[in-house]
């Protein structure tokens, strides 16, 4: 039975010592190998066989790149308090295992004492919107701080980050109080100049349909004087060469008559209700023409035949023409008012609107035939 029991012992002993002589490192790991307390070497990823019960793996080392996130609060230049929160990421110096493990006994409260250091710092010579635009700085000078002063003890330092700057409530909300004051005066400045655009576009547009509108009016009167001068041609060529323009001006004052009765505005219209008025109205309009006549012959009798010194331009002589006929026109209408006024006068209101109706289809044609005896009889003086 005894026998059992030591043998027992000695399988026991014999396993352990199997199981205690070899140990496995992980990828990306380094273990530190101590014998008798003593610093033996570092085994890295792979099995691996030590004495049993002489040496040990006092720990294992991670290769892998590590992130340690401090935050720093400190004091601007222009005395804002600030929170700075700053990312470092930093790795195990491969080959260099020993030192990360032995000399430092907590690494990372010795890389957070640097960053604070080196933010507060930095930090102390910036104002507060400096300090915003020189993240990178900020970032930069730690980065360079902490590869100087760690690289002794085996650490790598792979990137800094300066993730953001945070003042204090009250100032963020004074920051955004400026930065919404700012956009709103941008926004009206932009306002104001749109407006100022669409202003002026207005006015160029304004401009250049006043100026289309006077082109249109100098075409107008371009084009009714070229009628006026055709006319007068016309005139000249059917044999009338003695004041043409007078017939032009019968003519048109005709024309005009016809032309209000049919589509002016106004509803009534007073003129002569009986032949003897209308007959009253061709004699004043011929007796107008006569004197016009009589007029341009006493005029051109000491001239007759005798060169002019100056003989004037087409375009002066229709205007000439276009003034005269204006002012005969006026003349005449002046004249058929005052008798139609007459006759109207003479008559009761409900006769001559009876009257009027009876006469509407008829007073053209009348003045037409009119005007061709009166045609006739200058042609006969003639």
């Amino acid at each position: 039975m005894l026998s059992l029991i030591i043998i027992g012992i000695i399988i026991l002993l014999i396993l352990a010592t199997v199981f205690d002589g070899y140990y496995i490192v992980r990828t990306r790991e380094a273990a530190i190998l101590e014998r008798l307390g003593k610093f033996q070497t570092v085994a890295h990823a792979g099995l691996h066989f030590k004495m049993p019960w002489i040496d040990r793996v006092r720990d294992k080392i991670s290769l892998q790149v590590r992130q340690l996130d401090v935050m720093v609060e400190t004091k601007t230049k222009d005395n804002v308090f600030v929170q700075i929160p700053v990312a470092v990421q930093y790795e195990v110096v491969e080959g260099r295992e020993r030192e990360a493990f032995y000399m430092l006994s907590n690494h990372e409260q010795q890389i957070v004492a640097y960053v604070q250091d080196n933010v507060r710092s930095s930090v102390a010579n910036m104002g507060l919107d400096e300090s915003f635009s020189s993240k990178d700085t900020i970032a930069q000078n730690v980065a360079a701080s902490l590869r100087d002063n760690m690289a002794e003890y085996g650490w790598n330092f792979v990137n800094t980050l300066v993730t953001d700057i945070r003042p204090d409530s009250r100032v963020r909300e004074s920051m955004n109080s400026i930065n919404a004051a700012q956009r709103e005066r941008e926004a009206a400045v932009a306002q104001a100049e749109a407006e100022k655009i669409r202003v002026v576009k207005e006015a160029e547009g304004a401009a250049e349909a006043k100026k289309l509108q006077g082109r249109g009016v100098a075409d107008l009167r371009k084009e009714i004087v070229e009628g006026i001068a055709q006319q007068y041609e016309m005139l000249r060529d059917a044999g009338v060469e003695e004041s043409p323009e007078a017939l032009m001006l019968v003519s048109q004052y005709l024309d005009a008559m016809v032309d209000v009765s049919h589509n002016g505005q106004a509803s009534v219209l007073y003129m002569p209700s009986n032949p003897q008025g209308m007959g009253d109205l061709f004699s004043g309009m011929r007796d107008v023409l006569m004197a016009n006549r009589a007029l341009d012959s006493a005029e051109g009798a000491p001239q007759h035949r005798r060169p002019q010194p100056h003989k004037p331009s087409r375009a002066e002589e229709i205007e000439r023409e276009s003034k005269r006929q204006a002012e005969r026109a006026k003349r005449e209408a002046i004249a058929a008012s005052q008798r139609a006024e007459q006759e109207r006068s003479e008559q009761n209101r409900g006769e001559q609107q009876a009257q009027q109706g009876q006469h509407s289809t008829a007073q053209p044609q009348a003045a037409r035939e009119y005007f061709q005896q009166l045609r006739d009889q200058l042609k006969n003086e003639d």
